[in-house]
């Protein structure tokens, strides 16, 4: 599908959906309230907007570490480039994984994984090498040991022209 030029109720929308969902018996009414669009409408953008692949999640951004998930890593993978789909789909089924990229490198799958502590992430670690079989020169075990940001924020006005 070929991209699309956001109008600027879009782009206002795509603004204030990022700043968290509200949480209210009409959230989308008052989403609408902050653009100054009509509840049906904020609704059918988003459709619209989800549709065309654009949004691809109305959901929470959870605090792995207070779900009890305190250890997590960046594992980079020596993979075969015909075998690429494969690995990728064998790492999607994990629950744990977050992010999963083709890069350009020799090591060019490269994903991030969360557990419950180290010992879990070392046994989700070593079964998807069991599973992809691959070698162990051919993974890169990065584990974090402090972050520094989750999430992303997309803006689409300058600083004081947003909804």
């Amino acid at each position: 599908m070929a991209d699309r030029r956001l109008d600027t109720l879009d782009r206002r929308l795509l603004e204030v959906l990022q700043d968290g969902f509200p949480l209210t018996a009409r959230p989308w009414r008052e989403i609408g309230d902050r653009v100054g669009i009509p509840e049906d409408d904020v609704l059918r953008r988003v459709r619209c907007l989800t549709d065309e692949g654009i949004v691809l999640t109305v959901s929470p951004v959870l605090e792995s570490a207070r779900i009890g998930l305190g250890a997590s890593t960046l594992i980079g993978m020596r993979v075969p480039p015909d075998r690429v789909d494969a690995y990728a789909s064998t790492i999607n089924r994990e629950p744990g994984v977050s992010h999963n990229y083709l890069r350009d490198h020799d090591y060019n799958l490269w994903f991030t994984l969360a557990a419950r502590d180290g010992a879990a992430l070392r046994r989700t670690v070593d079964g998807i090498a069991a599973r992809t079989r691959v070698s162990p020169t051919d993974l890169l075990d990065l584990p974090a040991t402090r972050r520094f940001k989750i999430g992303v924020r997309f803006r689409f006005f300058p600083d004081g022209d947003g909804p």
